[in-house]
């Protein structure tokens, strides 16, 4: 018995066929496998396994290049992949390797070998906001690309950067009170700003140049930007309850509604087809949200549908998203008593012969476990038609619109600030 494990082993070593004890003497070898079985073979490989394997010999190699090998490792290894994403990764296998490659680095790389690190010196105050003022479709791997930067300071200036060299392209005078909030719109290489004294100011992008102010006499303005007709422009919400909506290049006034009496007001962002902004009052407890129509907001003769009929939530809103793959179906996550709500509502315009009117009907809501974890602060982002993605301190979980768990992920030590879904 020993001599026959003996002999198995001294015949299995690489390049050797093997051979069974007792058989007829012969050899097996790798060119004897059909496709399909080294296929299967491939499948137990990790990626450096698979590497090695392909260089057997030409079936070897059209085996170990499988997409579908490629693609289940990217799936086991990452929770989120977009071949699309990166230029020229057109196959998976070439997916997973740039990626591998580029994790790699960042755990063992050092600076001025493996990446670049510049520091972006000029402010004498704390930096609480940056924006990109390049388009966001740039990718740092390509080589190709000049990013620019905007970054607002308690020293009451903006400025632009060269990310790459870590140079400054321009700064803004010292404006009189701290700016509070800035907003980009690289598509129109435009800065547009707000101090805690209510004053909105646009700057022009290349340059830092002041191009319009508007004043407001709010201590606190919620902004959102959105484009009707190729036309830039701005709705701008207040402490004091007004709504205003401004065009983007010259700060000049559209429309000016009063919307809440007692309270100010929030912004959403903009739905995907642009058309909707949820406008939140500040206290919960004295008015429901309402829906901001941007077609009637920027054309005044249509004022009387700018505003929707009240949501129908009561709770105190948390947090909300878009779904992306529904040109206005908005999620929004509240807190009503002890529960937390999610409800998903698609805004419709409802004409009739006589009255046109703008409803939000329910489409779905759940409720979440009222546990610990859940009284952080939670960040939710929509993904598709019906996939919502909520992380909640350094928990990360899926959710179907209806309130199915798909998954949950628990790989971070610290609170998760910001997701991005592709």
């Amino acid at each position: 018995m020993q001599r026959a494990v003996r002999k198995e082993r001294e015949t299995s070593q690489p390049g050797v066929g093997l051979e069974r004890v007792g058989a007829p003497r012969g050899k097996m070898s790798a060119d004897s496998l059909t496709l399909d079985c080294i296929i299967h073979i491939c499948s137990y490989l990790e990626a450096p396994d698979l590497l090695r394997a392909a260089q057997v010999n030409k079936t070897w190699n059209e085996a170990a290049d499988t997409s579908f090998l490629w693609r289940n490792m990217c799936l086991s290894q990452w929770a989120f992949c977009n071949i699309s994403v990166i230029p020229g990764m057109k196959t998976w296998k070439k997916y997973y390797l740039h990626r591998s490659k580029l994790e790699t680095h960042m755990l063992s790389g050092q600076p001025a070998v493996d990446y670049t690190s510049k520091a972006m010196r000029g402010h004498e105050g704390r930096i609480y906001a940056m924006a990109y003022l390049s388009d966001n479709e740039h990718m740092f791997d390509t080589g190709q690309v000049k990013s620019i930067v905007c970054s607002a300071s308690f020293d009451g200036t903006i400025r632009a950067w060269n990310v790459q060299e870590g140079s400054q392209i321009w700064s803004t005078q010292k404006q009189e009170g701290p700016i509070l909030n800035m907003m980009t719109l690289p598509k129109y290489k435009l800065v547009v700003t707000t101090d805690c004294d209510g004053m909105i100011k646009a700057w022009r992008g290349d340059t830092g140049t002041e191009l319009a102010a508007f004043p407001t006499s709010s201590s606190s303005n919620s902004m959102v930007a959105y484009t009707v007709g190729n036309k830039p422009f701005l709705t701008v919400g207040t402490s004091a309850g007004i709504l205003y909506t401004l065009a983007a290049m010259d700060l000049s006034q559209i429309s000016r509604t009063k919307v809440f009496q007692d309270c100010g007001i929030e912004l959403s962002h903009c739905s995907p087809d642009g058309q909707w902004i949820v406008v939140f009052p500040t206290d919960h407890s004295l008015s429901p949200p309402k829906m901001l129509y941007t077609h009637c907001a920027t054309n005044p003769e249509d004022e009387e549908l700018m505003l929707s009929s009240p949501l129908p939530v009561s709770g105190q809103s948390l947090s909300t998203c878009w779904l992306p793959g529904e040109s206005a179906r908005i999620v929004i996550l509240e807190e009503e008593r002890t529960d937390f709500q999610i409800r998903s509502f698609d805004i419709i315009i409802k004409k009739s012969k006589y009255k046109t009117s703008i409803t939000a009907q329910q489409v779905a809501g759940f409720t979440l476990p009222n546990l610990k974890r859940w009284m952080a602060e939670k960040i939710m982002k929509g993904f598709g038609k019906q996939t919502i993605v909520l992380a909640t301190g350094p928990i990360l979980k899926v959710y179907s619109m209806t309130g199915e768990n798909l998954n949950t992920f628990q790989d971070h030590q610290l609170r998760i600030t910001a997701i991005w879904v592709v």
